[in-house]
């Protein structure tokens, strides 16, 4: 019983499951930090409560589950292409069979998806007013039904395998990933219905629309073989290096922007309206980490290709961890 869930748990790659459980913890303290705070737009102090410690915790627990759901059914999927990439998955060592790893998706989406029905924000904070709240209040729930379809787009022919395709593979991977997790991680505390939290959700989407790509260097043999036209194999490594490149250096930049600038919709305040020299001193630290990632991948392209984990892959998550962190801390100071 304990082999056969640690090979389960393997199979859900853990270690990718951090920066969404991160990111919507992040979004969370960002909303709860912002002039769209419920409570602060009705006139009260802003205050923590075991309900909103509940729905982050709740919500956060989710995007994990979400995760590790779209990586088993990327692998049921990417059976062709593990064969020559990652030929010790356990789908292709044999460890667990396609049907059961289709149940073990299934389970994983159900659990990811349905509680999160229950996220809703204040003033509901009774189960009985969150389970009959209506339905523009259940914000959450929508944003993840969202971010489980584009998981599926990606990866399952039937509708559409954007995997095979350079662009549309990174739009369907920054989309889920970058701006939706930031905006259901503020939805649990407030209403999406702002500027700021598709603002935020933009500089992600903008940085993992590039950064994204990094991984696919070191896949092109068996992306290849499979019919995937990522990146580096249309248009060739270097050239595809110096594509990706300004997405991890321009969208940091959208921070001290945001930070200064009015809110179209709410002139009395920025876009941003977390602390604006935190959130200036972390875009332009990010900006210049970018740089030197940058200088990693453009001194030797060939290099992406060559090594399974770039360090410029390891920087890429280590960026998003530290952007999601950085903006907590901008909006609690």
């Amino acid at each position: 019983m304990r082999d056969s869930a640690t090979r389960y748990l393997r199979f859900t790659r853990p270690f990718t499951l951090l920066p969404p459980l991160l990111g919507v913890i992040s979004g969370a303290v960002t909303a709860w930090g912002s002039a769209s705070n419920p409570e602060v737009l009705a006139g009260q102090p802003r205050r923590w409560t075991w309900a909103i410690i509940a729905m982050i915790l709740l919500g956060s627990a989710c995007a994990a589950l979400l995760n590790a759901a779209s990586n088993v059914i990327n692998q049921v999927y990417d059976v062709e292409n593990d064969r020559v990439n990652k030929p010790t998955r356990p789908l292709i060592t044999g460890e667990i069979s396609t049907p059961a790893a289709l149940r073990y998706a299934a389970m994983l989406y159900v659990l990811a998806i349905i509680p999160t029905w229950l996220v809703v924000t204040w003033p509901a904070t009774t189960l009985a007013e969150k389970l009959h709240s209506p339905l523009s209040r259940h914000q959450c729930f929508a944003i993840f039904v969202l971010g489980m379809i584009f998981t599926l787009v990606y990866s399952a022919p039937a509708l559409g395998r954007t995997k095979a395709n350079a662009f549309l593979a990174n739009l369907t991977i920054a989309l889920p990933r970058g701006c939706l997790l930031k905006v259901a991680g503020w939805s649990m505390v407030a209403s999406v219905f702002h500027v700021e939290p598709w603002f935020i959700g933009s500089i992600f989407f903008l940085f993992l629309l590039g950064a994204a790509s990094t991984k696919d260097f070191s896949d092109m043999p068996g992306d290849a073989a499979a019919g995937c036209r990522t990146l580096p194999i249309r248009f060739g490594v270097e050239r595809s290096a110096r594509m990706i490149a300004p997405f991890f250096v321009l969208p940091w930049l959208l921070m001290p922007l945001g930070a200064w600038l009015r809110d179209p919709w709410a002139a009395e305040h920025a876009i941003l309206t977390g602390n604006r020299w935190v959130l200036t001193g972390l875009g332009g630290g990010l900006a210049l980490w970018g740089c030197y990632t940058v200088y990693l991948i453009l001194r030797n392209p060939e290099d992406l290709a060559k090594v399974e984990n770039h360090p410029s892959w390891t920087h890429m998550y280590l960026m998003m961890m530290a952007a999601q962190l950085g903006f907590a801390v901008a909006y609690v100071v």
